[in-house]
């Protein structure tokens, strides 16, 4: 039997409209100084470096990152990987998600505040805004004001910059798919492929979109990061934190006044914390989904305490167990058990590169059972398919087992050029009285004519009569 329900009341005030979507309030972030941000600026500046320079690299003959999926094969330097080498990739993602959780749990979102790609370019996009519009009270003014030349040429150069920059991203991402010098002359000659014009234009509109129109809004309802950190996160965990008991209560004074006499914490309530915050939220009231670690905040705050004749860290990295004065733990289990797992996947990973096998060789039985020969022998058909993973030209030597009269008939040395791969048919035979059972296990070997510490099996079956 079930139990009456819970009697709803309706207590909205008659004649109001309850509004369940609030538009979007845009946000107008103002210039600051600081350590963080100069610490922010350089690796930022190393990861574009890193993304925009590494493209136009050359090893050897050929581009030194690239990722040829026509012929299915991956350039790294001086490294060539094949589909066969994607459980690196896993293990890389691997790695990448362990080191991620570790620096969550240590030092709170400082992926988001100064490695992230999403802020990278967000930076840079509000640095197009600066150069164009001004800071931001002028952005705001500018805003404002009707239409006029002068406004119109600004947002347009804004825009071309923004654009620009996208273009060069995709230009650049792109480019590391197929050869980026000649990309670069085919898309500008009008020459390149259907297909990339149309994946350059896609990224151009992605970072476009991304870092100029949606911003904060990818940060707070897109990227999933902001939605599980607070599983991670412990009262250990490095966070940009504000100290109420410093800084309450808020309030103007002036710089020589003793505003401990007048009831007031160190905070003048100048708001700058708030209006140089990427996404928008005020820091002072607490610890949100919102923030993203990139310590704008506190660079803006140690600007107005040297100012204020106040000591910094006001607004600082710090945890909530500094902040309710107890003692913070660095070495804690969930902390240790992340190292220490993240170390041996780097060691496995490690190893796993250099114990990768330079020759790959896959063997495929034709689908004819067997036949036989002039002999009497009984014949069976494979196609081996021999992979060069090295960088330098290879002589392999041919050579089977598994059965006491089996010939090799075909190709017993294959030269194999480096990162190339060779395929051949190959039979095998063997006299009906020698076989044990209609189906028998044999072992292609392939060893290197110049190096048998190089050496790789691949086993198939050799299929013959049925024997009574």
């Amino acid at each position: 039997m079930m139990s009456d329900p819970i009697p709803v009341h309706d207590i909205t005030p008659p004649g109001t409209t309850v509004d369940l979507y609030a538009s979007r309030e845009k946000i107008y972030t103002r210039a600051f100084t600081g350590l963080f941000r100069t610490v922010r600026m350089l690796g930022g500046g190393a990861l574009l470096l890193l993304y925009f320079g590494t493209v136009w690299l050359d090893w050897g003959d050929r581009q030194a990152v690239w990722w040829n999926l026509p012929e299915r094969k991956f350039f790294i330097f001086g490294a060539t990987y094949w589909p066969q080498d994607f459980i690196l990739l896993s293990g890389i993602l691997i790695v990448a998600a362990f080191g991620l959780f570790f620096i969550t749990v240590y030092a709170g979102r400082v992926w988001c505040g100064y490695t992230c790609p999403q802020s990278v370019w967000t930076w840079m996009f509000m640095w197009c805004e600066k150069i164009t519009e001004g800071d931001r009270n002028q952005r705001i003014k500018l805003d404002q004001a009707p239409m006029s030349a002068s406004k119109c040429l600004r947002k347009l150069t804004k825009h071309t910059l923004w654009l620009l920059i996208g273009l060069v991203t995709g230009l650049t991402f792109v480019g590391y798919f197929s050869p980026i010098r000649e990309l670069a002359v085919e898309f500008f000659t009008g020459q390149a492929d259907g297909w990339a014009y149309f994946w350059i234009g896609f990224f151009t509109l992605a970072t476009y979109a991304n870092a100029g129109w949606l911003r904060e809004q990818v940060c707070i309802y897109m990227c999933p990061y902001a939605r599980f950190q607070s599983v991670m996160f412990d009262k250990d965990t490095l966070i940009v934190s504000y100290d109420p008991r410093r800084g309450e209560v808020r309030g103007p004074r002036k710089k020589d006044s003793d505003h401990k006499a007048q009831g007031l914490g160190d905070c003048i309530d100048c708001t700058l914390c708030v209006q140089v915050c990427p996404t928008g939220i005020d820091i002072r009231d607490g610890l949100q989904i919102e923030c993203i670690g990139c310590a704008a905040c506190i660079d803006a705050c140690d600007g107005v305490m040297d100012k204020m004749d106040y000591p910094r860290g006001l607004i600082s990295y710090t945890t909530e167990h500094n902040l309710s004065g107890q003692k913070t733990h660095k070495l804690r289990p969930r902390l240790m058990g992340y190292a220490v797992v993240l170390v041996a996947m780097i060691g496995l990973l490690v190893a796993a590169f250099f114990l990768r096998p330079l020759v790959s060789l896959d063997v495929s039985k034709d689908r004819v059972l067997f036949r036989e020969d002039a002999e009497g022998r009984i014949e069976n058909v494979y196609s081996l398919k021999i992979m060069n993973k090295d960088q330098r030209d290879h002589r392999y030597l041919l050579s089977a087992t598994g059965l006491p009269d089996l010939k090799l008939q075909g190709r017993r040395e294959i030269r194999v050029a480096a990162g190339d791969t060779v395929s051949l048919p190959v039979e095998l035979s063997s006299a009906p009285q020698q076989l044990p059972s209609s189906a028998n296990e044999v072992t292609f070997i392939l060893t290197d004519a110049d190096d048998p510490s190089i050496r790789i099996e691949a086993g198939s079956r050799f299929i013959g009569p049925h024997v009574r």
